[in-house]
């Protein structure tokens, strides 16, 4: 056994028993899919209104950046020590159980509270096609799929997921093929629109720079979910050689799809009117004269909520069993079915997700909206988390003896890369102090980060704290 792998053995430790049945191709779609999402399809047309078109191609191309600096850390953390938790179990290891225990927590709650939201939005969309089936009931349906689709085998889950990303990609290339024949007038009875809708009057930046400064939240948002190449990358085959190449992939198709894609939005619609069309992508597709234009987009928006769902299935049930190997979680969520997945973890994240669906009909202006808006700013975080994981892990790694050269993949420009990633993520967050609308996402995140740091210092601190220290090698 060579020392680079005694060394990284004794960094992070391996949690056995998932099984290593994911190919690579799953890997970059389950990548591709828990990025790209509504926050796309729908909710682009906002970020074009607030910013202006050439504000939102250049927010885009910044997220995208954002993206970039998170995937690089995490592909040398991922590469290095392949653990089942990924980024939660790199917290508890290179920062503190604490910081461990909150990031697994707070991660669990935002992706588990999202999976009700994905529900919902499928069940509206299949309600309005058969309205004689009530919305709760769509829900419960599409919640046994997605359980029985993770409690079977990673191995399916990985399958599914490859296909609903698969739709949610050539709907993106398709949107991009009838908006710029649109923009040449090949398709449509407008003419050719060339450009015209950058040239709209009140400048490059009619909103001002700052603008584009307040809706980078809301774009980086759309942008997170690719993370979930780490945590997926315990249970792919070959890690070392598969993971760098699937984050190389997955970072340029996300850059390329979400640029090109907003680009042919601004260019088709006037900055003005962007912001009041529920769906823009529907909206462009309707002007080309394709006939079922809403109702196609309805189904792509539908397969898009149920990836994300699904996605986020897995990813919380796999934090929790690492988190329960930790001893950061109760021991029963540890348990593995027959099939080697996380069994407990699925249905307890799909009963959180319930409560949140309940709260639609009894709490809609309290407890469930005030945990949705969190949902950026626990991104960000998370992505900030990574970064210092890098960070810390590099200088570890460097004392006990381990040269740079024999990591399979190396974080370039290092410290730069993780220290700019910790820069531009939480100057995104400090973004939300100047939006008054955005100051509940602020507070509620504050709180709830707050509450579970909180928790774990009063009741998990000391006897855990040891514990996961030992685990891992401290």
């Amino acid at each position: 056994m060579s020392a680079q792998t005694v060394d990284l053995e004794q960094l992070c430790p391996d949690k056995k028993g998932l099984k290593r049945d994911l190919k690579s191709r799953h890997l970059m779609m389950i990548s591709v899919g828990g990025t790209i999402g509504t926050g796309l399809f729908l909710g682009s047309g906002q970020t074009i209104s607030q910013a202006g078109p050439f504000g939102a191609i250049l927010g885009y191309m910044v997220g995208g950046l954002v993206m970039l600096l998170v995937l690089l850390c995490l592909a040398e953390l991922s590469t290095a020590m392949p653990v089942s938790g990924s980024f939660q179990s790199y917290a508890s290891r290179f920062i503190s159980p604490g910081a461990g225990f909150t990031t697994g927590w707070l991660y669990w709650v935002n992706w588990a509270t999202c999976i009700a939201a994905d529900f919902t939005a499928a069940g509206i969309i299949a309600n309005n096609w058969f309205p004689q089936i009530p919305v709760w009931v769509w829900c419960a349906g599409f919640a046994i799929s997605l359980a029985l689709l993770n409690l079977i085998s990673v191995k399916n889950y990985g399958e599914a997921e490859f296909w609903f990303a698969g739709i949610k990609v050539t709907a993106i290339i398709a949107f991009i093929i009838a908006g710029t024949a649109l923009m040449f007038g090949s398709v449509g009875n407008e003419g050719a629109i060339g450009l015209s809708n950058f040239m709209q009057d009140q400048g490059i930046f009619p909103n001002g720079f700052f603008a584009v400064f307040l809706s980078m939240i809301a774009v980086v948002y759309s942008f997170q979910g690719a993370e979930l190449v780490g945590i997926a990358a315990a249970e792919c085959e070959e890690p070392g050689k598969n993971v760098p190449r699937v984050i190389k992939g997955v970072t340029l198709r996300i850059i390329l799809f979400y640029v090109v894609a907003i680009f042919v939005l601004t260019a088709t619609i006037p900055w003005k009117e962007a912001g009041v069309m529920e769906s823009p992508f529907a909206h462009v597709f309707a002007r080309t004269g394709i006939p079922f234009a809403e109702t196609i987009m309805s189904a792509v928006v539908l397969t898009s909520a149920l990836s994300a769902g699904n996605s986020a299935l897995y990813a919380c049930s796999r934090l929790l069993w690492s988190m329960s190997r930790e001893n950061l979680a109760p021991a029963w969520l540890g348990k593995l079915n027959r099939n080697g997945v996380p069994f407990n973890g699925v249905l307890i994240t799909l009963a959180l997700a319930g409560l949140s669906l309940l709260t639609q009909v009894y709490a809609a202006d309290t407890v469930y909206l005030w945990l949705m808006s969190s949902t950026g700013l626990t991104g960000c975080l998370i992505w900030v988390i990574i970064a210092w994981c890098q960070l810390n892990f590099r200088q570890e790694y460097k004392k006990m003896g381990g040269k740079v050269r024999d990591l399979i993949f190396r974080t370039p420009l290092y410290p730069l890369v993780p220290i700019l990633t910790i820069v531009l993520n939480l100057g995104i967050i400090f973004s939300l102090y100047f939006d008054e609308t955005q100051h509940i996402v602020l507070y509620a995140g504050t709180v709830v980060l707050a509450g579970i740091y909180g928790y774990y210092r009063l009741f998990c601190n000391g006897k855990k704290e040891a514990a996961v220290q030992l685990s891992s090698g401290k």
